[in-house]
């Protein structure tokens, strides 16, 4: 009898112990984040990396990320948002423009010389998503949104000064505005990807692409490229890019609530503002690269931008007709996202 109770102390003890640990256990969660930067480029090394980072450490461990670069779970990055939403990936970093004309309302931040810096146009994105496009990312979790650094002409064999020296060149673009905008300038636009620029570029399928000097090095555009134009910051900034993080919704309200809130600390206006900063940051770094005997860089100042802007004007215009036909009032969204702009930027 004697032994019978020590055993059966000791097995209520060991389920006792296995109750408590268990609700500890289902804490642990594991996220997949998902993007198409390659492992090496300053957009993962600099900005995915710490925010995994700090995220698993504020959460104590109890968050652990893994971790897929250069989309290494299959897909192209067309594909990103709708991995997110369906719950094949947890979160993923994405360009909302690599499905035209999904998310229309925030591509009011691509047009032509709309930005002033990225930390600013990126809060003014945040801000005006919560104001004016809720629920275009009804889908998903929002986590953040960032624009990055101003936009930089790169061209293998012409140099570009003036709008008519674009006229014919076939240049890459990353979205269906700023698309639009190459062909307004006279370019013959190409709307592709950005891993898939090197290819095109080596094998003249295109004459040059419009990137951040940021992400140069990334794609090679340093060697591939002879030629860069970039605008006196007075002068203002050709165009930008939006990204948003975006998490699937039934693993956000999955979580615990003390995960939950280190999610949450670690998204918003915030978030949003770190990541256009840290993005633009690595410009000087990208620029670089591209300062070698071989390569010419060209500042265009803020009178030669004003034949570019002159140029591009209908763009805005065509975007202000497509919001109303939409149903939107497409010029009170453009004087919003002005005014917001203008409002963070210091």
């Amino acid at each position: 009898m004697k032994l019978r109770r020590t055993l059966f102390r000791t097995a209520l003890a060991a389920g006792l112990a296995a109750a408590v640990a268990m609700p500890a256990m289902a804490q642990q969660v594991t996220l997949k984040f998902h993007t198409f930067m390659p492992p090496q480029s300053n957009v993962w090394l600099d900005m995915h990396v710490p925010w995994m980072d700090k995220i698993e450490k504020e959460s104590g461990g109890k968050i652990k990320f893994e971790r897929y670069p250069a989309m290494q779970l299959g897909g192209t990055p067309r594909d990103l948002y709708d991995q997110a939403k369906d719950g094949v990936v947890d979160i993923v970093w994405t360009l909302p423009g690599n499905t035209p004309g999904r998310f229309p309302r925030i591509e009011v931040f691509e047009l032509p010389f709309m930005m002033t810096n990225a930390e600013a146009t990126s809060k003014a994105y945040w801000e005006y998503v919560q104001t004016y496009a809720k629920d275009e990312f009804k889908d998903v979790q929002l986590l953040a949104v960032n624009v990055h650094g101003p936009g930089v002409i790169h061209t293998k064999s012409k140099q570009v000064k003036t709008v008519e020296d674009l006229k014919g060149l076939k240049v890459r673009g990353p979205t269906r505005f700023i698309t639009k905008m190459l062909g307004e300038l006279g370019a013959t636009p190409v709307g592709m990807p950005l891993p898939q620029i090197p290819d095109a570029m080596s094998k003249g399928v295109i004459d040059g692409a419009v990137i951040p000097w940021e992400v140069v090095p990334a794609v090679k555009v340093n060697e591939l490229a002879k030629f860069h134009a970039e605008f006196d910051p007075a002068g203002g900034a050709l165009y930008t890019t939006t990204f948003v993080v975006a998490m699937n919704k039934k693993k956000y309200d999955s979580l615990p609530p003390d995960l939950k809130k280190v999610i949450d600390d670690n998204s918003g206006i915030e978030a949003s503002g770190w990541l256009g900063k840290v993005q633009q940051g690595n410009d000087p770094k990208g620029r670089k690269t591209a300062e070698t005997p071989r390569n010419t860089i060209y500042t265009l100042s803020p009178e030669a931008a004003k034949a570019f802007q002159t140029a591009a004007a209908d763009v805005a215009d065509a975007w202000v007709k497509e919001m109303d036909s939409k149903g939107f009032k497409g010029k009170e969204l453009l004087e919003g996202a002005k005014t917001l702009i203008k409002k963070h930027t210091k």
